[in-house]
C-alpha cells in the first residue's frame, strides 16, 4: 500500500497492479451478471466509418442502434482503443496515449441511471473492490438531468457539494443513440494543483491537474434523427467508459500515466540502449522516452491484429509511429535498431489478459526490425534534403524554412515538426509554422474525405429488435421442411398478409442458410402445401434477435401463421459447401507455407468461388502457391471425413479449434474438424468427405490493402473448366506454333527467343550504324551565338538510349558548347536531350535549364543534371519550333 495524508488522517490506498485493476473491474460487472467481452481486434470489422477501434463502445454499435441483439444485455470490457487524432501531445502530457484501454460496462435495454450510478460508486468506495476514498471523489451531471443528480445524492449518497453541474455533459456523436451523461473525478490532492484557487477552472471539471477524470458513464435515452431532432430511445442504453491508464496512475500514486506498471517496464530497457540518458533527468529527454514507450505499444497490438506499415490507412499510421519512435531514440544516443526489441516488453506487461502478443512476439519484432532499418536508409535522404533547403535558404539570405518544406519531411521522411525546428535553429533559422499547419490541415480534410460517409451509429428502430419469434435453422441435415410463416415485414411494418412485391419473412424453422462467416445466403422457393411457387427467396441475413430473416419476391399471397413448404436450391447449396470446406484447408495449408503468423483476414464463399483474405507482409512466391495447392488437393485426394462437433466454447478451445474475432460465438458452438489437420469453430455448411471437393485451384493471388493479401480459387466442375481453358490455350498456342505435342512448346519458345534475341541484336548494331552515319553529318553543324558554339538537330533514331549515347560521343569530341537532339518515336512520341559541356556549365549555360525551357513546344516536359537532361513529349510537330527555342535560349543566356 501507498499511504497518503490529508488533514491529519493516514489514508490507504489499495497497492493494485494494472491487470489486478483490469480483472477487478471484469469480476465485479461479472458479479452484476454481465458477460465479459474480449477485447476486439484494433481492425474494425464491417465498419467504414473507423480506421481503428477507439473506444469499447466502437464495438457496441450493432447491439445499440438495434442490428443485433446480444444474448445477453449486460456486457463488460476491457478494450483495446487506439486513436491518432492528437499524437503531437504524446509525451508532453501526462495522459495523452495512441493506444489505450477502455474498461466498460454496458447496458443494452435493460437497467438504466439507478444501476449505473449505484454500482459505479460501489466499485469505487467498497473495501471489497477498489476502496477509495469518498471524500477524494466528485461526480458532474448535465444541468437539466435532475434524475442523475439525485440518484447520486439519494440513493449512493454522494454529497451535494461534490456534485456539479456541466453544460458539456451531453453525450452526441450525430445520428443515434445520445443522452447525457455523468463524469466521476478523483481529487489527487493539492499537491497536484497547478492553478490558483480562485481559478474558474480550478473544480471537477476543469482544465486543471488536480481533478482526475477517471469514469463516464453515459445515459443513452435518445435517438439523434436524421433531420436533427431527438426523441426517446424505444430500448434506452447504459455506456461507460474508465480509462485503465489512468486508474492505474491513482493507485499507483504516479505524477503521471508514464510512471506506473503499464509503462516504466518498457522506459527502463530504453535507458539501457541510451549511451547516457535517464528517466527523469531532463524534461526533453523524458518526452522522448515517453513517446518511444507509446508509440511501441500501439504499434506492437496493431501488427499483432493484423496490420502491416505502409503508405496509406492504418499501415501510414504504424509507419509514422515507428519513426516518430525512432528519431525520438536517436535524441536519446541511440544509433541502432532497438523498437523491435521492446516488443516482447510490451507481451509480458500485458501478458495476463493479451497472451497473444507473447505468441506472436517474434512476427511482431520482425516486422518493426524491418521498418525501422528501412526508415534509417530514408532518414538519410530526409537529412540530406534537409540541408539542401536550409543551404537554398541562406543563398535567398531567407531565416525562415517554409512550411511546405517542412510537412514534406514530416510527411514523405516522417521527422516530426519539432526535429526538423531543432536543427533550423542550429543553423539560426526558424519554421513557417503557419505554412506547416496549413498544410497539416489540407492533409486531414483530405483524409475525411477520402473515409466513408457512411453513419458511424445507426438510429435505433424498435420493429425487427422487439420481434422474439422462435425460428430455428434446419439446414445443416435437411434442405426441405414445412414451416409455419411466423411474421411478414413489410416496409418496416408487420403486415398479416401480403398480396405482391418484396416482403421478409421469419418463419418457426427454416432449411435456408442466413448470410454469415463468408458463406453467401441460401436461395431457392417457398410452395404452398398443394405444391405452387408463391414466392423466390433471394437473400436470408439474421434478424436482430438470431432469427434466419428470409428476403422473398412474392408471386402469389402469403399469409401469416399459415404453413409453407421452404426448399433450398440443392445444386447452388452443394457447391457453396464444397468451397467453403476448401476455405478451411487453404486456411490451414497457408500457415503451413507461409508461418504462423498469418491468419484470415476475410472471406467469400460463393457457389462459383472462394475468395480468401489473409495477413502477409509480401506478396505470396509462385513456389509457395503451388506448394499451398498441393496440400489442399493432398487432403482432398485422402479422403478424409469431415466431422461436425457441438460443444462449449471451452471445449472447444481444448480441442484446439479456431476462433475468428469477427464472429460472436454462443454457449453451444459448432467445431469442424477434418482429421487433426484443421479444427474450426464454424457455423456453415461443409460437406461430408473431402474427395467431394475433387479437385481445387487457385486462380489469382493479389493484394487488397497494407498487408493483406487475397487468393481466389475454385473446386469441383469449377476447377475442371478453369484447367480445361488453359489446355484449350496451349492446344492453340501448339497449332500456331505448328507443334505435335504440348510438351515440346516450352523448347521452342526457347528457340524462339534465342532468335528473337539473335535479330534485335543485328538491329541494334543496324541502328547504331545508321546513329553514326547522322552524327558524322550532324556534328558537323555547329551554329555560333555570341560566342557560344549550339549543335542542334532532329535525328532518326530508335529513342532515348540512342540519343544518350550521341550525347556521350559530342561530350568525348567536344564538338560544341551546346548539344540538343530531338526524335520522333514510332508511337507518335517525342524525345529530347541536351548537353552542355563543362564550361558551359561553369559560364551558367545548364542542360537543366534548356531543356525545360523547349520541351513545352512538343507538349512535354522534363529536366536533369546541368550537364544532361531529357524530356519527353507528344507533339512530333513541335520539334522545329523546339530546336529554334534552343537558340534563342542561348541568345538570351550567353
Amino acid at each position: 500500500m501507498f499511504i497518503k495524508k490529508r488533514k491529519g488522517v493516514i489514508l490507504r490506498m489499495k497497492e493494485l497492479s494494472s491487470s489486478q485493476i483490469r480483472q477487478m473491474y471484469l469480476e465485479f460487472f461479472k458479479e452484476k451478471g454481465h458477460d465479459i467481452m474480449p477485447s476486439a481486434s484494433l481492425i474494425p470489422h464491417d465498419d467504414p466509418t473507423l480506421l481503428w477501434i477507439n473506444s469499447g463502445v466502437a464495438t457496441m454499435k450493432k447491439f445499440f442502434d438495434g442490428s443485433v441483439v446480444p444474448k445477453n444485455p449486460r456486457i463488460t470490457s476491457s478494450q483495446k482503443s487506439i486513436r491518432t487524432n492528437d499524437i503531437e501531445n504524446v509525451g508532453h502530457t501526462a495522459r495523452h496515449h495512441t493506444l489505450f484501454e477502455m474498461l466498460g460496462n454496458f447496458s443494452v435495454g435493460d437497467y438504466f441511471k439507478k444501476e449505473a450510478i449505484t454500482w459505479a460508486w460501489e466499485l469505487l468506495t467498497s473495501p471489497k473492490w477498489f476502496a477509495m476514498d469518498k471524500e477524494r471523489l466528485y461526480v458532474t451531471v448535465y444541468p437539466k438531468d435532475t434524475e442523475a443528480k439525485r440518484i447520486w445524492h439519494e440513493v449512493a449518497g454522494v454529497s451535494q457539494d461534490h456534485i456539479y453541474e456541466v453544460e458539456d455533459n451531453f453525450w452526441d456523436i450525430g445520428q443515434g443513440p445520445s443522452g447525457p451523461d455523468s463524469e466521476i473525478f478523483y481529487d489527487r490532492g493539492q499537491d497536484f494543483n497547478d492553478l490558483p484557487e480562485d481559478d474558474p477552472e480550478n473544480y471537477p471539471g476543469g482544465e486543471n491537474e488536480r481533478y482526475l477524470e477517471i469514469w463516464n458513464i453515459v445515459f443513452s435515452e435518445f435517438n439523434h434523427k436524421p433531420d436533427g431532432t431527438y426523441e426517446p430511445l424505444p430500448h434506452k442504453n447504459i455506456d461507460t467508459g474508465m480509462g485503465l491508464e489512468r486508474v492505474v496512475s491513482v493507485f499507483q500514486n504516479a505524477p503521471t500515466n508514464f510512471e506506473t506498471d503499464l509503462f516504466l517496464p518498457l522506459i527502463k530497457q530504453t535507458e539501457k540502449y541510451s549511451a547516457d540518458k535517464k528517466y527523469g533527468q531532463s524534461k526533453e529527454s523524458d518526452v522522448s522516452f515517453k513517446v518511444i514507450a507509446d508509440h511501441i505499444r500501439a504499434v506492437t497490438f496493431a501488427i499483432g491484429d493484423g496490420a502491416i506499415p505502409s503508405n496509406e490507412g492504418r499501415g501510414y499510421v504504424i509507419r509514422r509511429l515507428i519513426r516518430r519512435a525512432v528519431m525520438h531514440g536517436q535524441k536519446l544516443g541511440i544509433e541502432h535498431a532497438f523498437l523491435y526489441e521492446l516488443v516482447p516488453v510490451v507481451g509480458k506487461i500485458m501478458q495476463s489478459h493479451y497472451p497473444e502478443v507473447l505468441e506472436q512476439a517474434d512476427y511482431i519484432a520482425k516486422v518493426v526490425r524491418s521498418e525501422e532499418d528501412r526508415f534509417n536508409e530514408t532518414l538519410k535522404d530526409g537529412l540530406e534534403l534537409l540541408n539542401e533547403m536550409i543551404v537554398e535558404a541562406k543563398k535567398q539570405s531567407s531565416k525562415e524554412l517554409s512550411g511546405k518544406t517542412a510537412f514534406k519531411l514530416y510527411d514523405t521522411y516522417g521527422f516530426p515538426i519539432e526535429l526538423t525546428k531543432e536543427y533550423a535553429d542550429d543553423q539560426g533559422m526558424s519554421i513557417d509554422q503557419a505554412g506547416f499547419d496549413q498544410e497539416m490541415k489540407q492533409q486531414k480534410e483530405r483524409a475525411r474525405a477520402a473515409r466513408s460517409n457512411a453513419k458511424s451509429m445507426g438510429v435505433q428502430k424498435g420493429l425487427l429488435t422487439d420481434i422474439k419469434t422462435k425460428s430455428s435453422y434446419v439446414g445443416y441435415d435437411r434442405l426441405k421442411v414445412e414451416g409455419t410463416l411466423k411474421d411478414i415485414i413489410v416496409e418496416d411494418k408487420l403486415v398479416e398478409k401480403v398480396e405482391n412485391g418484396s416482403a421478409q419473412l421469419i418463419f418457426d424453422q427454416t432449411p435456408f442458410y442466413a448470410e454469415m462467416g463468408g458463406q453467401v445466403a441460401d436461395t431457392g422457393s417457398i410452395k404452398d402445401t398443394e405444391g405452387k411457387t408463391v414466392a423466390v427467396v433471394t437473400d436470408v441475413q439474421h434478424a436482430p434477435n438470431g432469427q434466419n430473416m428470409h428476403t422473398v419476391k412474392v408471386l402469389h399471397p402469403l399469409t401469416k401463421e399459415k404453413v409453407y413448404v421452404l426448399q433450398v436450391d440443392k445444386a447452388l447449396h452443394d457447391k457453396t459447401r464444397k468451397n467453403h470446406t476448401a476455405t478451411h484447408l487453404l486456411d490451414q495449408a497457408l500457415r503451413d507455407v507461409l508461418g504462423s503468423h498469418t491468419h484470415q483476414a476475410g472471406s467469400l464463399v460463393e457457389p462459383n468461388y472462394l475468395r480468401f483474405d489473409f495477413t502477409n507482409l509480401g506478396s505470396v512466391t509462385r513456389e509457395d502457391l503451388l506448394k499451398i495447392e498441393r496440400i489442399v488437393n493432398e487432403k482432398i485426394w485422402a479422403n478424409i471425413p469431415v466431422r461436425t462437433i457441438e460443444t462449449d466454447f471451452d471445449s472447444a478451445k481444448k480441442l484446439g479449434a479456431i476462433a475468428l474475432f469477427t464472429e460472436k460465438y454462443g454457449d453451444i458452438v459448432r467445431v469442424v474438424k477434418i482429421d487433426n489437420y484443421s479444427i474450426e469453430l464454424c457455423g456453415g455448411n461443409h460437406v461430408d468427405n473431402t474427395s467431394e471437393l475433387g479437385l481445387f485451384k487457385i486462380t489469382s493471388e493479389s493484394g487488397v490493402g497494407a498487408g493483406v493479401r487475397r487468393i481466389e480459387a475454385v473446386t469441383s466442375k469449377e476447377a475442371y473448366e478453369f484447367l480445361e481453358k488453359r489446355n484449350q490455350l496451349l492446344e492453340s498456342i501448339s497449332e500456331q506454333m505448328k507443334i505435335v505435342q504440348l510438351k515440346e512448346i516450352p523448347h521452342k519458345l526457347e528457340q524462339y527467343q534465342a532468335q528473337i534475341k539473335d535479330l534485335e541484336q543485328q538491329k541494334q548494331a543496324l541502328e547504331d550504324k545508321f546513329a553514326q552515319q547522322q552524327a558524322d553529318s550532324v556534328f558537323k553543324q555547329v551554329e555560333e551565338i555570341k560566342g557560344k558554339t549550339l549543335i542542334k538537330a532532329q535525328v532518326k533514331v530508335s529513342g532515348m538510349a540512342q540519343l544518350r549515347q550521341l550525347a556521350d560521343q559530342w561530350k568525348t569530341k567536344k564538338y560544341s558548347d551546346v548539344l540538343v537532339l530531338a526524335t520522333a518515336t514510332k508511337d507518335g512520341k517525342v524525345n529530347l536531350i541536351a548537353a552542355a559541356s563543362a564550361s558551359a556549365v561553369k559560364a551558367g549555360l545548364k542542360a537543366g535549364d534548356l531543356i525545360k525551357t523547349i520541351a513545352p513546344s512538343v507538349g512535354g516536359g522534363g529536366g536533369g543534371r546541368p550537364d544532361l537532361a531529357q524530356a519527353g513529349g507528344k507533339t512530333p510537330a513541335g520539334i522545329a519550333d523546339a530546336l529554334k527555342a534552343a537558340s534563342e535560349w542561348l541568345e538570351q543566356k550567353a
